[in-house]
This record gives structure tokens, C-alpha cells and sequence, in this order.
């Protein structure tokens, strides 16, 4: 069994800055591919970002391309989330996935097997 467990957020102002990580952990881990999704109060989750763990070929939605970046540490088996001029649109509920899955559309939730429990991130105006 794999364990997620992500860290990082918090309560910031609009512009601010907040990086997330996200830690795996259990059986050897091998994932396919590691994503971030959200859930803003009210809405359905949304895909953020996601990396194929060997190519380190990465995706973003275009609600955060240019000010989040998804990146990885392959020695600590973490992938993070780095997140620039925060907006209060951009609170929510953010959760890590992976997937050992070498198929699929990584920009769906169902493509992934392996969740974390969420961290806050709260920007306020």
C-alpha cells in the first residue's frame, strides 16, 4: 500500500506564495505519474497539474499555467507543488494523486489509485 501525505498549506494573501509537497511512502513505490487536484468550496474537484515520474514531462491547467509549477524529488519520493501569485479563486482543497497505471487520462481523477488527504490553501483579497 502507498501513503500520500501532503504539507505546505495555509492562509495567504493574494499574491503571495505558498509551495505544497507531497510525500509518498509504503511499498516500493514506482508511480507512473503524480498529479495535484483541488476543490474549491461548493465546486467539483479540477485538475491542477500533473508529472510522468520518469520523463518529467509536466502538464498544467490553464487556470495556473504560468504561476504553479509541479515538480519532483526522486530521491525523497515527492513531487510539489510550487504556487506564485496566488488568487483568492485559487482556494480550495488540494490533493495529491498517483497512479502506477502506464495508461489513461492523467487529467481524470479515476486515472489515479493512490490519494492524499488534502491540505487548506486559503488566499485571501
Amino acid at each position: 500500500q502507498v501513503q500520500l501525505a501532503e504539507s505546505g498549506g495555509g492562509l495567504v494573501a493574494a499574491g503571495a506564495s505558498l509551495r505544497l509537497s507531497c510525500a509518498a511512502s509504503g511499498r516500493t513505490f514506482s508511480p507512473n505519474a503524480m498529479a495535484w487536484f483541488r476543490q474549491a468550496p461548493g465546486k467539483e474537484h479540477e485538475f491542477v497539474a500533473v508529472l510522468k515520474w520518469n520523463s518529467g514531462i509536466t502538464g498544467h491547467a490553464d487556470s495556473v499555467r504560468g504561476r504553479f509549477t509541479i515538480s519532483k524529488d526522486s530521491a525523497k519520493n515527492t513531487v510539489y507543488l510550487q504556487m506564485n501569485g496566488l488568487k483568492p479563486e485559487d482556494t480550495a482543497v488540494y490533493y495529491c494523486a498517483a497512479t502506477s497505471r502506464v495508461s489513461g487520462n492523467y487529467y481524470l481523477m479515476k486515472s489515479y489509485e493512490y490519494w492524499g488527504q488534502g491540505t487548506q490553501v486559503t488566499v485571501s483579497s
